[in-house]
């Protein structure tokens, strides 16, 4: 199975947009913690963006 290399990158831009982490600093994480945090990010967004 692969994963889209579209997809890495939109993760990696989301994940260093919210946390102005480095390019190096995502591409550390492991995939699955990289998902995590991706999914972590749009529910607290999402969240925010509900409570106006």
């Amino acid at each position: 199975m692969t994963y889209a290399t579209d997809r890495i990158h939109e993760e990696i831009a989301y994940i260093a947009y919210h946390f102005h982490w480095s390019l190096e600093d995502v591409l550390d994480l492991e995939h699955r913690d990289r998902r995590r945090y991706a999914q972590e990010i749009a529910s607290l967004v999402n969240r925010a963006s509900a409570e106006g």
